[in-house]
């Protein structure tokens, strides 16, 4: 009752009620004065009968308006009271064992515009457009054989000292470690071996797409032919990498290269001997190093075996080179901008070896690296972490001397090269301050407006079905 105390509406109802209460007493009363005087039922008890019969049954519909549903609506709780509806709640809450919350849904991200030329015809490459920093650059062929007194065998990336790493960040005429190392005589190769036939094919590209594909990790994803132009199918190579695991297994799923081993645009080079157990280390050998690969070549672009190449290749490096007057230029990352957080995002999703990812972290603290502050107007990126799956360079030396060095990090460290890219970056641009490197980081939608994006392959999963 403390419920309706105060409540004078609640008052009224029950007078209602108790009036209905008497006047059903009385009825009962003349129905069974009724009986005894005539030992059967007459018609005036029979409607009484039927009368008390539906005085009960309005007594129970008022009964349940007033008590039942009018509790809710009516009077004010007293401190500590809850309604009937909360308690049932709250007793529910406290019987059935919590059950496990949703996961979250992930963020969606979505490609924006890009304010491409309507033509590659329209396209020409600016006047002195690769008059950038000039010096001499030559790479490391070969490592003294080792002496008695010295284990090393020989590796793909060399043997680089810490004292020749400090070296190699200067942009001046010099010789650097930068992949395809080979032994002395006598030693095995050290990997990424190509045939021939292919070897002169690469030497032979002026403009390059290039991406891989080791340990079967991926589909084949073929450009959409029909948004390339004559031109760029003409001019530009597209260059698949492969082992001969890849090889074998995309040939069993339809794609098959013919007899000039070409499947679609893309020409498949396979490589034997791979340099390193760690096919994403193997990955990283033409994602850094398209211009050992193609020795010729002016321009390159890169982009991940989870991308579908979706704008062509000219239209890209206009836009991305040529009108920003850059000669790398890469994506920041989707969500991350500092590689404290990129080394934390790492260890807590156990991509890579905690302890080998405490050792470089803790190395690059020491040799300068700081935090990224995105309310610092000088600072020289719009973010330390890129999203490196897609990549588009000039080949200057400028460019050159920062692949060599960014793969050299990922061949000293881990595999993870968004840990290393701000330092190589940060440290490049410190030691040569009278030389700048003119690297555009371009926006993460951008990006998702040139390809189609893809998970990587997972076991037992069907090909996608070709689209030219």
């Amino acid at each position: 009752m403390a419920l309706y105390k105060n409540n004078t509406e609640l008052f009224q109802v029950r007078r209602v009620i108790l009036r209905f209460v008497y006047k059903f007493l009385d009825q009962i009363k003349n129905c069974f004065r009724s009986c005894g005087r005539g030992g059967k039922f007459s018609l005036f008890t029979n409607r009484g009968l039927l009368f008390c019969v539906f005085v009960l049954a309005v007594l129970c519909l008022i009964s349940l308006a007033a008590f039942g549903l009018g509790m809710h609506f009516h009077g004010k709780l007293e401190p500590n009271m809850l309604p009937w509806r909360e308690m049932r709640k709250d007793i529910i809450a406290h019987d059935v064992p919590d059950r496990p919350t949703k996961k979250p849904s992930r963020q969606r991200f979505f490609p924006c515009e890009v304010a491409f030329k309507d033509s590659v015809d329209l396209l020409s490459e600016p006047k002195d457009f690769l008059n950038f920093t000039h010096f001499s650059l030559g790479y490391m062929e070969t490592e003294k054989k080792a002496s008695h007194s010295d284990a090393h065998e020989p590796r793909f990336g060399g043997h680089q000292t810490l004292e020749e790493r400090e070296q190699s960040f200067f942009a001046v005429n010099q010789t650097v470690h930068c992949g395809f190392v080979r032994g002395a005589e006598g030693f095995p190769s050290t990997g990424f071996d190509l045939k021939e036939e292919d070897r002169k094919y690469t030497s032979a590209c002026r403009v390059v797409v290039s991406s891989c594909i080791f340990g079967s990790s991926d589909f084949l994803r073929r450009p959409t032919s029909r948004l390339m132009s004559e031109y760029s199918k003409k001019n530009v190579c597209f260059v698949m990498f492969v082992d001969e695991e890849t090889l074998s297994t995309l040939s069993k799923e339809g794609n098959a290269p013919d007899d000039g081993g070409f499947v679609g645009l893309w020409k498949l080079v396979v490589v034997k001997n791979v340099p390193y157990t760690d096919m994403r280390k193997t990955g990283k050998v033409p994602k850094f190093l398209s211009h050992r690969l193609f020795p010729s070549s002016r321009y390159s672009i890169w982009l991940d075996s989870k991308l579908r190449l979706a704008t062509d290749p000219m239209l890209i490096i206009d836009h991305f080179l040529w009108q920003t007057g850059s000669e790398y230029a890469i994506s920041n990352h989707y969500t991350r901008h500092c590689v404290w957080d990129e080394v934390l995002q790492n260890k807590r999703l156990n991509k890579y070896n905690h302890t080998a990812i405490d050792e470089q972290f803790s190395f690059y603290q020491s040799d300068g690296l700081t935090k990224f502050d995105p309310s610092d107007p000088n600072t020289p990126l719009p973010s330390y972490v890129p999203e490196g799956s897609f990549i588009v360079r000039a080949h200057t030396p400028m460019s050159n001397l920062f692949s060599c060095l960014w793969f050299n990090e990922v061949d000293r460290f881990t595999s993870r090269d968004q840990l290393s890219f701000a330092f190589t970056f940060l440290k490049l641009k410190r030691m040569n301050p009278d030389k700048p490197f003119h690297l555009n980081m371009f926006k993460d939608c951008e990006r998702r407006s040139l390809v189609k994006l893809f998970h990587h392959r997972e076991p037992n999963v069907p090909p996608p079905p070709k689209i030219s």
